[in-house]
């Protein structure tokens, strides 16, 4: 190893990411031994990886279920891969535990930006232009589109921090995990209970 790079600095790379070690090498190499820019870089090559493989079919999977401390919020969530090997490795079964706890944490509503319905999305244009008086605003497209990043935020699953680790959103993680597992990964549904909530509240995806 060279001795720029350190092999503590290569371990605690890893355990923040999940990278294999040579990819934690070449991160740091790449990065002038940066923790900060190496986690940057593993994660610009993660998502270059997932947009590989993005359209690769994903008929595998697990379903698991998680229970919150207190048994007052449970979660049912679907994550798809490629094969069924993968699907039984304890790296993927971790991934698909660390999205249910997210989804119990976080409560988000739907997977992704597009999974939004129109009428949602209309409603909340109308009701952040009502809120903020933006009707004769010049600035009001701008405006909007920054407080639906809030709302995406909020809602979305893959836009929203990781509770473990803030500095990723969920989109982060997954394409962290696709270049780890070396198969394409899919969030497909998750559904979230919450003792003495509206049913009306719950959105199923």
């Amino acid at each position: 190893m060279s001795n720029a790079i350190s092999a503590n600095l290569v371990k605690e790379l890893r355990e923040k990411t999940g990278a294999g070690i040579m990819d934690c090498k070449k991160a740091l190499e790449a990065s002038g031994g940066s923790l900060e820019e190496a986690e940057k870089w593993l994660r610009q090559q993660g998502m270059a990886k997932a947009k590989k493989k993005s359209e690769r079919q994903t008929p595998e999977g697990v379903i698991a279920s998680y229970i919150h401390a207190g048994d007052k919020i449970g979660v049912l969530v679907e994550v798809n891969c490629e094969t069924d090997f993968v699907a039984r490795t304890p790296a993927f079964k971790e991934f698909v535990k660390e999205i249910a706890i997210q989804i119990a944490a976080a409560n988000p509503k739907f997977i992704s930006k597009n999974d939004v319905p129109k009428a949602i999305l209309d409603a909340e244009k109308n009701k952040i232009i009502s809120t903020y008086k933006l009707e004769n605003d010049e600035n009001m497209d701008r405006i909007v589109q920054e407080k639906l990043e809030k709302f995406f935020i909020d809602n979305c699953l893959l836009e929203q921090p990781f509770v473990k680790d803030p500095s990723i959103t969920i989109n982060d993680l997954l394409c962290q995990r696709i270049a780890q597992i070396g198969e394409n990964i899919v969030i497909r549904r998750f559904v979230r209970f919450q003792v003495g909530e509206e049913l009306e509240e719950s959105f199923p995806s």
